[in-house]
């Protein structure tokens, strides 16, 4: 069960926002020792601490993140930042 989910609409092309979404995975790899991969338009990563899925559709990217016990705690906080981070990467506006 997922402990994150969040849902960010988004007026990129599908191939857009898998470019979007690529340019994440790859920071994150480099950042954080991530793994990913791609199961159609669906982003699958883990690492130790954390896993989830970013799936795209037209006009939606839906986060689902799973997290481990030591990070749970700070559900709330993570959660803040990374709808954050996808208003950002996704080109929507903060108010």
């Amino acid at each position: 069960m997922a402990d994150i989910i969040i849902v960010q609409a988004h007026a990129l092309s599908m191939d857009d926002a898998r470019a979007a979404a690529q340019r994440v995975a790859d920071q994150m790899q480099v950042d954080y020792e991530m793994t990913w991969q791609w199961q159609g338009d669906v982003l699958a990563f883990k690492r130790t601490g954390f896993s989830g899925t970013l799936a795209l559709a037209d006009g939606e990217a839906t986060l689902t993140l799973s997290l481990g016990i030591m990070l749970r705690g700070f559900a709330k906080k993570i959660e803040e930042q990374v709808t954050k981070n996808m208003a950002t990467v996704f080109g929507v506006a903060q108010a």
